[in-house]
């Protein structure tokens, strides 16, 4: 069964282009590491919740966008192998959390076992 790795990133508006840069080369690197899909989709239909929503997790700030992305790979045997491949890939040396184009102590993530994969 497939598994993904999501993410739910807070993103200032004013460096939108300089995400998707990073994202651009996210894509091309964990993909020539064996990932099986990468997509990065902006927010559109997303309102602010009573309790709960998008917005609310990443404790949105004004000039802010959310921006969803996840990961796909055949396992998770899979996505540690292509993981490690890729972090270690020279193309994304010195990237780090001082130095990327969002906040990351917002930022959240994890990985998922596929559960209905159609």
């Amino acid at each position: 069964m497939r598994y993904v790795d999501g993410f739910v990133v807070p993103v200032p508006q004013e460096r939108l282009a300089e995400y998707r840069r990073m994202a651009r080369l996210g894509s091309k690197v964990w993909k020539e590491h064996g990932a099986l899909a990468y997509l990065e989709a902006l927010v559109d239909d997303v309102k602010p919740g009573r309790h709960t929503s998008f917005p609310q997790a990443v404790r949105l700030k004004p000039g802010e966008v959310v921006v969803f992305a996840c990961i796909v790979y055949r396992s998770r045997a899979h996505r540690d192998r292509v993981n490690a491949r890729a972090m270690a890939d020279p193309r994304l040396a010195g990237m780090n959390a001082g130095n990327v184009p969002f906040d990351g102590k917002r930022m959240f993530w994890g990985g998922f076992k596929a559960f209905v994969d159609a």
